[in-house]
């Protein structure tokens, strides 16, 4: 993953599928576990912005927004 040093929390809208969501809160869930009275102690929202965030920073969304062709609808 790139250097996280120079990054900065940005609250954003963002356009997902459903299915993407409930991925995330299933594997959430499933990586998290259910505690001794059965309930799932994990934040799925903060889940969704790692998520998102790990996925921005592997995937160089930083080279995509240099690109200026990418601005274009």
């Amino acid at each position: 993953m790139a250097d996280t040093e120079n990054t900065i929390v940005v609250r954003a809208n963002v356009a997902m599928t459903t299915a993407a969501l409930q991925a995330i809160v299933e594997n959430a869930k499933k990586m998290a576990g259910p505690d001794e009275s059965g309930f799932y102690r994990v934040d799925t929202a903060d889940k969704v912005g790692e998520m998102i965030s790990r996925f921005l920073l592997e995937k160089d969304f930083e080279t995509y927004v240099m690109n200026i062709e990418n601005y274009r609808s």
